[in-house]
């Protein structure tokens, strides 16, 4: 039986996709550096005003994506620059990893406030 290029392919995103999963299940311990987020974005990353993201339940990747942007300057934002500036890449990465496991915020639309209303 002959292995194709599109067999290896399938195989290797198969693999990829069974470590993501792996991964992605993994609890992870809340980081000291939690601190430098929680004023804006809440410990758990369900922030109280609406100013702010909400980081909980944002894909790691994406988390961890954006805070390296904002710490090199790809990202144009003094005061994120400002608090990105002094963490690790190791810092940011747990950052990543515990704001994406935490549960996101649900809203729902109030039809007679015309408002979103956090459940």
């Amino acid at each position: 039986m002959s292995t194709t290029i599109l067999d290896k392919v399938l195989i290797a995103a198969a693999f990829a996709a069974v470590a993501g999963v792996a991964q992605a299940t993994e609890q992870v311990e809340q980081p000291a550096a939690v601190a430098v987020c929680a004023t804006c974005h809440g410990e758990k990353g369900v922030s109280a005003a609406p100013i702010f993201p909400n980081l909980a339940g944002q894909h790691r990747n994406y988390i961890e994506h954006a805070l390296q942007a904002y710490k090199s300057g790809a990202r144009k934002n003094p005061i994120m620059a400002a608090q990105v500036a002094g963490l690790s890449d190791a810092d940011i990465k747990q950052l990543a990893a515990w704001f994406s496991q935490q549960p996101p915020a649900l809203y729902t639309l109030d039809p007679e406030a015309k408002t979103l209303q956090k459940e």
